[in-house]
């Protein structure tokens, strides 16, 4: 059972689309009913033909055909748009989970590897529904029809087509989802390697250009997807040893059929004939089997990184949420690892409610750790970190995100307009705070120079606009949401001397009011701060100015 057990965890998620799910097996029972009564019935018709017996074709059997045509049509749109609600559903609960799991990015994952279990893994999935649910409720309902229709004129041979029609519908299948489970996760740790290997060159394509490394790039490229297309050769090749033997056991059950003695012509025609459509109905089931094999892979790849606890766990009985908004670490220890040295020992830092302090240091000094405690995506090994006077550990992690806002060097614009990229921090600004925000940030006058203004595209990773704009971009954003708290971590990194003075001058300008921790490697543009601190040693110290 354990092979089957992610995909039974996948089922369950579904339970909001069991109406729909419920729908397209009913209508695909009706379509496989009426597709066996009508071979029964030209069976019959066709035995009665050969015998000399004068038949009329019975309308009966033209409204079967015809019904057959439209259920199975009806039959594909009403499973296919139930898999389909049912994979977004499940793309929706996925990306929620990686959110809370990964609140402070992907961490230890790679994006190709994500991507390929947002997509191909959830896109291997379809099959749990159309291929072995739908068909397997399918074979449940033909074995009563067979063990009837040829039961009734021979029990020996009823036997032998039931042990045949058993192996193709479950033995088989059982089997070969077993062994192409492993062939399954080779393919999927393939297709990952491969989506890193192809984003890690795209990204860095003019590094590659620069240093002429396309035929090194190019390499890693096809030596992962040749990695790839060996695993897909091996799961095609079980597919079809299995499908091969498949068709060996049907041509054996027909047989059993005709070789039944001492029954009426006609009955052996009809049983014939039946056994026809009821193996046509099953002859996938070895193949569903392997695609069983590579959903079970799926399914555990996409439940291991969706189901992953979060670093940070919210308490089980919140505290309620402060007036005030001071930010303090008392005596944190913190390591992002047992076998790391201590970044913080002892950390002590008050930051009252309006003030502005700064926070200097070299890289590595663990400035950026005073960001991730503050927002819960980490926590101290001991001391603790208040936000109003509360111990943060004792507040939701949504809740402390809703009072402390975050603005950094690496702040994501998103391939979108700029209406939509201001809109994450507060959807429901209206058009009048989004301009207030944006001439706060000094970027609204660029913005009103655009054809489109508002909803002008700012590319990937906002490549649009120059480093300067993007930032401003990032910080009329951090303006729009009402956050009493900020936390800036190194925002002006990476710019020009003057365009950061002018930054820093706009953040000066802009921030009254608000409490702001600004995380940063030199004084530059500090001068107007309440207080300096210096980080030394996993602890802070004042600075000179």
């Amino acid at each position: 059972m354990n092979r089957a057990r992610p995909i039974l965890r996948i089922i369950g998620l579904w339970r909001a689309q069991r109406a729909a799910l419920a729908a397209g097996v009913i209508v695909a029972l009706a379509a496989l009913a009426a597709g066996v009564a009508l071979m029964a019935g030209a069976g019959r018709y066709i035995a009665a033909a050969t015998l000399g017996i004068g038949l009329a074709v019975p309308a009966a059997l033209e409204a079967l055909g015809v019904a057959r045509v439209a259920l199975r049509y009806f039959e594909r749109l009403v499973t296919h748009d139930a898999t389909f609600r049912a994979l977004t559903a499940l793309r929706i609960w996925f990306f929620r989970g990686l959110a809370r799991s990964a609140a402070g990015g992907l961490g230890y994952r790679r994006a190709g590897d994500v991507l390929a279990r947002l997509v191909n893994d959830i896109e291997a999935l379809d099959g749990i529904f159309l291929r072995i649910l739908v068909p397997g409720f399918g074979a449940l309902m033909l074995i009563p029809v067979l063990l009837f229709v040829v039961g009734r004129e021979d029990a020996a041979a009823a036997a032998i087509v039931l042990a045949l029609f058993a192996l193709i519908a479950f033995l088989f299948p059982w089997r070969a989802m077993g062994a192409a489970r492993r062939s399954a996760e080779a393919e999927a740790q393939a297709g990952g390697a491969l989506r890193v290997a192809a984003l890690d060159a795209l990204s860095g394509l003019r590094e590659v250009k620069v240093y002429g490394a396309e035929g090194r790039m190019l390499a890693a490229i096809q030596a992962q997807e040749s990695r790839l297309f060996g695993a897909e050769r091996m799961l095609a090749a079980r597919a079809g040893a299995m499908q091969a033997v498949s068709f060996l056991a049907a041509q054996a059950a027909l047989l059993a059929v005709l070789l039944i003695h001492g029954a009426r012509p006609v009955a052996i025609v009809i049983a014939v004939f039946v056994a026809i459509a009821a193996f046509e109905a099953v002859g996938a089931m070895p193949r569903a089997g392997v695609i069983a094999g590579r959903a079970s892979a799926a399914a555990t790849r996409v439940l291991e990184a969706a189901e992953a606890p979060p670093r940070v766990a919210d308490p089980a009985s919140p505290a309620a949420m402060p007036v005030a908004h001071g930010l303090s670490f008392d005596e944190v220890t913190f390591r992002w690892s047992a076998t790391l040295p201590p970044v913080f020992d002892g950390l002590s830092l008050q930051v009252p409610a309006g003030s502005r302090i700064a926070v200097l240091g070299p890289s590595g000094a663990g400035k950026s750790t005073l960001a991730a405690l503050a927002l819960k995506l980490a926590e101290p090994e001991a001391g603790e970190i208040r936000l109003g006077g509360v111990d943060i550990a004792r507040l939701n992690a949504a809740d402390v995100r809703t009072r402390v806002a975050w603005l950094s060097q690496a702040t994501h614009l998103f391939a979108d307009t700029v209406r939509n990229n201001l809109l994450l921090a507060r959807p429901d600004a209206s058009e009048a705070e989004l301009w207030a925000a944006l001439d706060a940030a000094r970027i609204g006058d660029v913005v009103r120079a655009l054809p489109d203004r508002l909803d002008a595209w700012v590319g990937e990773q906002g490549v649009l606009f120059s480093g300067g704009q993007g930032r401003r971009l990032a910080l009329a954003r951090t303006l729009l949401s009402p956050a009493p708290v900020l936390i800036l971590d190194e925002p002006c990194s990476g710019l020009d001397i003057e365009t950061e003075r002018e930054f820093m001058s706009t953040l000066n300008e802009t921030l009254a009011g608000r409490t702001v921790l600004l995380i940063a490697h030199r004084l530059t543009g500090v001068e107007k701060f309440d207080r300096i601190w210096r980080m030394q040693n996993g602890r802070v110290i004042a600075a000179t100015r």
